[in-house]
């Protein structure tokens, strides 16, 4: 009888505007960095993987716009062992004496498994970066994640740049 419509696939979305994530612990929330050291590393991993994580989807959306599936894709390019492994290395002589002590620490703990697409080497560099990453979050020094994450991403946006359209 009535056949519907089928409706018409949308417009690729424009990239939006996104503010930077406002990482923002009251400052009752926040733990001093004698309290952070005493946290477990795969527990500041564990929050630090959080705090990157949005750091990376907020980036995302605001430079590409886009269906779901392509900011996923995008995404898992930034969060991926090796990717993280190599912003790792070209962090790790910026850290501080504190940054590094936490750095070890992330890199020697003993995660509950290694994913099969991963190679263990790579695996401990991105839990310590997490790790990192978990207590500039836990003791709110969001300005030095900020810093750290727009040294991961500058050699990309500097290729953005470049690029003629």
């Amino acid at each position: 009888m009535f056949r519907k419509k089928k409706p018409e696939a949308p417009a690729p979305a424009e990239p939006v505007s996104v503010p930077e994530p406002a990482f923002s612990l009251s400052p009752e929330t926040r733990a001093l960095p004698e309290e952070a050291r005493r946290v477990g590393a795969t527990a500041l991993a564990f929050l630090g993987d959080a705090a990157y994580e949005l750091m990376v989807r907020s980036r995302v959306l605001s430079k590409n716009g886009g269906r779901v599936q392509a900011l996923h894709e995008d995404t898992v390019g930034f969060v991926n062992a090796a990717f993280q492994a190599k912003a790792a290395a070209k962090l790790q002589p910026e850290f501080t004496e504190a940054e590094a002590a936490v750095f070890q620490r992330g890199r020697n703990a003993t995660p509950g498994h290694v994913p099969r697409n991963q190679s263990v080497a790579d695996y401990h560099m991105a839990t310590a970066l997490e790790a990192v990453f978990g207590y500039l979050y836990l003791t709110g020094q969001t300005d030095r994640m900020a810093a750290l994450f727009a040294r991961i991403t500058e050699e990309e946006d500097s290729h953005e740049t470049t690029e003629t359209p």
